[in-house]
């Protein structure tokens, strides 16, 4: 499992298998995609506007890495 926040665009990435493979997006409420891919399995999930959502702290101790986008 990886997981990857991007403080910029305030989006959380939770990547469930490190698979290679193609993926269908499927959007399941305003602010949750899930990406599935071989045998309809869920391989991951992004949270937009993840602040209002997740508390990143509470993930612990999972690691996660912070994105931060290009200056």
């Amino acid at each position: 499992m990886n997981i990857v926040y991007n403080d910029k665009t305030d989006v959380l990435y939770i990547r469930l298998d490190e698979k290679k493979q193609d993926v269908i997006n499927r959007r399941v409420s305003e602010d949750i995609v899930l990406d599935i891919g071989e045998g309809e399995k869920v391989v991951g999930i992004e949270i937009l506007d993840a602040s209002k959502h997740v508390n990143l702290e509470r993930l612990l101790p999972v690691k996660y890495s912070v994105s931060k986008a290009a200056v």
